[in-house]
């Protein structure tokens, strides 16, 4: 063994010795725009696995070349530089100072989040759109949000003044989790419910890179949730970045956001950033409509109390806060171990208040906090991570619960004081305050739930070979203080551990093939088995790309654990049993398999085309919450355990109404997205967007027969809940001084089924009118059916002073873009940015 190990430290060395001996290349790349240096570009001899990366300032030296002539790649994220031919003699030649580019026609582009890995984006294997630094800057408005309604493929939905979220290819909801989010490879979802941040994030606006949105299933190499999408944001090195903005910004709706971001370069090992923002407003005007059914509503009334007739009426929310606000930030540290290493400590938080929307009605979103400690190591090979996230909400409540609760005691004649002060924990069931009883019926939503995650990664290239390697460990720790959780015995703890690899062989004629595969296990759902493989031709900055993938959305700890309402609604981790003997099964994985063909590149110096057609096959859907204890049967064990004592009060015979989550069906998906992109000049550009979405679904098949009422109805059962056509048309101008643009969108008009949520056509099927009451809801008809336009314009006053503004929906045309939501007015926007430049800098 010892001789072997000598042997391979001899050969170690010898190669060495080759390597040093020879001519090479050395240079710097730096920033063109600011002649800022820019650390970690991928410097590579074409046709060899010779390369390096540049140090923090930028320098790089690549050796051991043997004489010859050689053609040198400089790859960088959101970055752009045509490769440089040299003449290589028996020295290092030296290229100088080399100014990189920001990409403006995206062809020539680094991206990362297809395969983990810095490519250029016309060589990974997935569509991917990018919002980079420059739009993110040119936008006037806090939300950066806005600009995803601009990306090819993605459902952009508006839910009021704040709220803005995403949704790709089909089956959206009040309730989604299907699209991954992720901050600076760290998860921005909550912990118990699986849901995106979205204004719970801590990141500010003016700290943001890039944010790359890959359109499929990416959960091969991101685990379980990157189902149907992926939304990666990327902040900014303070190194490259270094310098003191502050912004303002006002709008109607009584909008008002400051922001500042101070990044500072200390030593040539150490720099630092901070950010924060306060941002508060008014939301557009609406209030849901409550719908209450109690059979103790009286025909007469008893000694001072109101009559009511019937048993169902409707009531307004009470105690509706449309102001939302919101208090939040980042701090980092960076330290270079070596010239090519980082260590990266990260500190954010968030404290904000708003109104979310469920399945189940409106949430009042109470002082919710978010925090999180992040500590990452990266080098080129190697990439560690470790890092911890807790949330905690002690006053947030489901607005539809606690309505229904207060008008069952007013309902029975108690005093308003007490009707509102118990309306928070508990409902009434009877006629007159001494003749009935108080069951629970918790309208509150505690949350100090923590969540452990890390990672480590490697990756490396053998001849025409790369690879990279991985393993994730996640630990939930779930407590809802046993508000809206099973976990009367403390916290739900939940492991999870994931291994991945992705390989990518270079063939000759310019051909890639990929492969890589995920095992998953997780102490519920159990053990997955994620595949994806592809094939890429590229050639000229264009490429063609065929490409099978595979997605799991796994059930989040509220459709395992959840316990709502006093045990009206029990999640579904261990299956249940009904008195015929009839079981259900306990939830495993949603999945999705996809195949797509796709083609990207520049067909003209300027011209650039993204498209795709995709055909997916979904089965073992997650339901909404539905009633299993039907036809006459109860249900009497959650698992092993008598429902009796699940439910306290639940008779020894079984609950005769349970609320919970099943999978059910199978559904295959279709369709394309087009991109195209247009540079008139340097500085104007057009871009075109529009996508097609279509499906097939057996309606003879029970499977599909999601509320189990014995028939199958795609609106009830497996609503699509997005629009076949949409598209976007966009005039853009960035210049030195002015820059603006014209945006105009598109949105078929479509039905939207969630929970109780209904915004649909009429259907005299399933009884639905428009403008009417529906179940427990009220509908306003369908979603979309609009088409609307935002425009923009700014102006560099000078190198330091910026001032923009913008219109969304400049024509205040009347649109309602997601259930439980107000319609969408004008917007104004205002904006007044100073950027000040690094202590030292000219």
């Amino acid at each position: 063994m010892a001789s072997r190990i000598l042997l391979l430290f001899l050969l170690v060395i010898q190669a060495l010795g080759a390597a040093a001996q020879g001519g090479g290349v050395r240079g710097r790349v730096i920033d063109a725009a600011s002649n800022e240096p820019l650390p970690g570009v991928s410097i590579v001899v074409a046709g060899t696995t010779t390369g390096t990366s540049s140090g923090n300032g930028g320098e790089f030296t690549i050796s051991g070349l043997k004489p010859g002539t050689y053609k040198v790649v400089f790859s960088y994220i959101g970055y752009e530089l045509p490769p440089r031919t040299v003449e290589v003699n028996q020295e290092v030649v030296d290229l100088g100072t080399i100014g990189l580019t920001q990409a403006s026609v995206m062809a020539g582009e680094v991206v990362v989040s297809a395969s983990r890995r810095p490519e250029k984006l016309t060589e990974a294997p997935a569509t991917i759109s990018v919002i980079n630094a420059r739009q993110i800057d040119e936008l006037p408005s806090f939300n950066v949000g806005e600009l995803l309604a601009r990306q090819k493929g993605v459902d952009y939905i508006r839910s009021g003044v704040l709220g803005a979220g995403i949704n790709v290819r089909g089956f959206n909801s009040a309730f989604n989790p299907k699209n991954l989010q992720m901050n600076d490879a760290r998860l921005s979802t909550l912990i118990a419910t699986g849901l995106p941040l979205g204004p719970l994030t801590s990141v500010v606006k003016e700290d943001i890179e890039r944010i790359e949105v890959v359109l499929g299933p990416s959960a091969a190499l991101y685990g379980p949730n990157a189902h149907n999408g992926l939304v990666n944001t990327i902040s900014k090195d303070p190194r490259r970045t270094a310098g003191t903005t502050v912004a303002l910004g006002l709008g109607n709706q009584s909008v008002f956001s400051g922001r500042f971001r101070h990044a500072q370069v200390l030593n040539s090992k150490l720099a630092f950033k901070v950010t924060g923002e306060y941002t508060r407003g008014e939301d557009f005007a609406y209030t849901d409509t409550v719908y209450y059914t109690n059979t103790a509503f009286r025909t007469a009334a008893a000694p001072g109390v109101p009559a009511r007739a019937g048993i169902f009426h409707a009531e307004k929310e009470i105690d509706l806060d449309r102001t939302f606000k919101s208090l939040h930030g980042e701090a980092a540290a960076y330290y270079s171990v070596t010239d090519k290493a980082d260590i990266i400590l990260s500190y954010g938080g968030n404290q904000s208040s708003f109104l979310g929307q469920t399945n189940a009605g409106r949430n009042q979103i109470k002082d919710w906090s978010v925090q999180y400690l992040h500590a990452r190591y990266v080098s080129p090979r190697w990439f560690a991570q470790v890092y911890n996230t807790w949330s905690k909400t002690e006053n947030t409540y489901a607005i539809n619960q606690r309505t229904q609760n207060y008008l069952s005691f007013k309902d029975a004649g108690f005093s308003e004081e007490e009707s509102r002060s118990r309306s928070f924990a508990e409902q009434w069931f009877g006629k007159t305050p001494t003749a009935g009883v108080a069951l629970k019926r918790g309208a509150v939503f505690k949350d100090a739930s923590r969540r452990l995650n890390s990672e480590l990664q490697y990756n490396n290239t053998f001849g025409i070979f790369n690879m990279v390697v991985g393993t994730q460990y996640q630990r939930d720790m779930a407590n809802s203080q046993n508000t809206y959780l099973f976990d009367r015995d403390g916290p739900i703890i939940i492991n999870q551990v994931g291994l991945y690899a992705q390989g990518e062989l270079t063939l000759p004629s310019h051909f890639k093939l990929i492969a890589a595969a995920r095992a998953d296990q997780h102490d519920r759902y159990g053990f997955n088995f994620i595949p994806k493989a592809g094939a890429v031709w590229s050639f000229n900055d264009q490429s063609v790309r065929l490409t099978y993938g595979q997605g799991i959305a796994a059930p989040t700890i509220l459709n395992l654990d959840g316990y709502l309402f006093g045990g009206l609604l029990v999640g579904n981790s261990e299956g249940y049993t009904l008195s015929d003997g009839t079981v259900i099964n306990k939830l495993k994985v949603e999945t999705i398999k996809t195949l797509e063909v796709g083609y990207k590149g520049k067909v003209a110096p300027k011209f650039f085309i993204d498209a795709n057609a995709y055909y997916n096959r979904s089965k073992d859907f997650l339901s909404p919450a539905i009633n299993i204890a039907t036809l006459g049967r109860k249900v009497v064990k959650r698992g092993n355990t008598p429902m009796s004592e699940v439910v306290p009060g639940t008779p020894e015979a079984g609950a005769a109404v349970l609320l919970t989550y099943v999978n059910f069906g199978q559904v295959d998906t279709y369709g394309a997205d087009l991109g195209l992109s247009y540079f008139l000049t340097n500085a104007l550009s057009v871009a075109l967007n529009y996508s097609y979405f279509g499906f097939n679904l057996n309606k003879d098949d029970l499977g599909n027969d999601g509320n189990k009422d014995g028939k199958v109805q795609n609106e009830i059962d497996l609503p699509i809940n997005t629009p076949a056509h949409k598209g976007s048309f966009a005039v853009n101008y960035s210049g030195k001084k002015f820059f603006g643009s014209v945006f105009t969108r598109y949105v078929q008009a479509y039905d939207f089924y969630s929970g109780i949520n209904v915004a649909a056509a009429a259907n005299p099927t399933l009884g639905v009118r428009e403008n009417a009451r529906f179940g427990r809801t009220y509908n306003y008809g369908p979603l979309g059916g609009f088409t609307t336009v935002d425009v923009s314009a700014g102006y560099r006053l000078s190198s330091y002073l910026t001032a923009s503004a913008q219109v969304v929906n400049l024509f205040d045309t009347k649109m309602r873009e997601f259930v439980a939501s107000p319609f969408i007015g004008r917007l104004y926007s205002a904006e007044l940015k100073v950027m000040l430049p690094a202590l030292g800098a000219k």
